[in-house]
């Protein structure tokens, strides 16, 4: 394991003894009736690993109020401090960020990040010397080529195609057009735009095959790179044209993050109860967001107010088809959710989850079958049937959202343990603490 700084992981802020290899046992809790919760959730890991980013290449100091510390965000800032970039823990438990000259040697641990290993590596081609990259073992099989291919086509010196990987720094990058194919992620293009303005000649960005997944992502990074004064051009369908020049320093304050939200609003959902989730935004980029429609089409009554969202489930959801390709990493909880729904449900559109941090179609196929569902695998999705499940051991595959799936489930069906509960703190601090506090308000 790479060392990381050790300030960046103060407890209680980030429970680091229950990352990278360390699985955790957990017997799923069955709620004793309707639960009935407010729940406060952390910030957004997809804003706060892309505010780090763009502060560490900022004109000047930043700070992030309200960010999540995961293991995810706990990487990324240690890679950046280890780039020369000064990350400083507040006191109110965010971050002040002072930018720096950024050089190696360095060693950059991405644990089992998307964001860090597709974000991390076009800003560290503008360092001055060797960088290394590494990951935990499944990130060894994640899809990398197209990053590290496109950083080659801007004028950057890769070896290696995946994880483990090297990047020789000079300090500064041509940069240019470059054609890739992003089917696979939209983390491929938002990684590259994050630090395109640094590039000499900027970038432009050419997609190139299948329809883009979770485009509302892209859509999250052109928001927050233009909210800093990058000059970004979308005009043209699958190219993003980012102008060279400064990245202006600011004070960011974070939102909810809306997807991991849904875990909790589904166990209203699937006990008939009501939970309520604090500050969720009237205007979003997350793709989160869209859990609304989706627990609307299932049954459920959701308000949006002031205060929060609020969602109340019905006496029995029902099942849906629905495409999720522009809000894939709902997938597991839907899927979650149509385990213990009436009627058929299908999903569509989300071959890409494949190449997450596990298979994800092929993880819920088993796991679902394994309690005694009915799902069945298809090209870009999967089918589940209602039919009634009993206990046993749900696999989390070393994903957090698997394990959060089989949390929603255990809720009504009872004996269900999860194999690697603390896969969570990839994105949730302590998700068995609020799942306990959640249920203390089950009647």
């Amino acid at each position: 394991m790479i060392p990381r700084p050790e300030h960046l992981c103060e407890l209680p802020r980030c429970p680091c003894e229950k990352i990278a290899g360390m699985t955790q046992h957990w017997s799923a809790p069955s709620a004793s009736g309707p639960v009935h919760s407010t729940v406060p959730v952390p910030g957004s890991k997809s804003i706060t690993n892309r505010v780090l980013v763009l502060a560490a290449l900022a004109d000047g100091p930043s700070t992030v109020h309200a960010p999540l510390r995961s293991r995810d965000t706990v990487l990324m800032a240690a890679a950046l401090s280890s780039l020369g970039v000064g990350v400083a823990d507040r006191e109110d438990g965010g971050w002040d960020i002072t930018p720096g000259v950024l050089r190696g040697p360095a060693d950059v641990d991405c644990g089992l990040a998307g964001t860090v290993m597709r974000f991390l590596p076009p800003a560290a081609a503008l360092a001055e010397g060797e960088i290394r990259f590494d990951g935990d073992p499944h990130a060894r099989v994640r899809p990398m080529t197209t990053v590290l291919d496109a950083l080659r086509g801007l004028g950057a010196d890769v070896e290696g195609g995946s994880l483990p990987f090297t990047l020789r720094g000079t300090g500064s990058l041509p940069g240019g057009e470059v054609t890739i194919d992003a089917s696979g992620s939209s983390q491929f293009v938002s990684g590259l735009l994050l630090s395109a303005a640094r590039y000499e000649k900027g970038v432009t960005i050419r997609h190139d095959g299948k329809p883009v997944p979770s485009l509302p992502h892209i859509d999250m990074t052109v928001q927050t790179l233009r909210s800093v004064g990058v000059e970004v051009d979308t005009g043209v369908a699958d190219v993003w044209r980012v102008e060279p020049g400064p990245i202006a320093a600011r004070t960011w304050h974070v939102e909810p993050d809306l997807s991991n939200a849904t875990v909790f609003l589904a166990a209203a959902a699937v006990t008939g109860g009501e939970v309520t989730i604090p500050g969720w935004p009237a205007t979003t980029t997350q793709p989160g967001d869209a859990v609304r429609g989706i627990l609307e089409r299932m049954g459920c009554t959701v308000t949006l107010t002031g205060e929060g969202l609020t969602v109340r489930g019905p006496e029995k959801l029902s099942g849906l088809d629905i495409d999720l390709r522009d809000e894939s990493e709902l997938t597991p909880t839907v899927a979650a959710l149509a385990a213990l729904a009436e009627g058929r449900t299908v999903i569509r559109g989300v071959a890409h989850i494949r190449g997450h941090e596990t298979d994800r179609i092929a993880a819920l196929v088993n796991e679902v079958n394994g309690l005694g569902g009915k799902a069945s695998e298809t090209e870009d999705g999967l089918v589940i049937e209602p039919v009634p499940l009993h206990g046993g051991t749900w696999k989390a595959y070393a994903d957090h959202r698997m394990a959060t799936a089989g949390a929603i489930i255990g809720l009504v069906v009872p004996g269900v343990s999860v194999d690697d509960i603390g896969s969570t703190t990839k994105t949730i601090p302590d998700f068995p603490g609020m799942w306990d506090a959640m249920l203390a308000g089950a009647r």
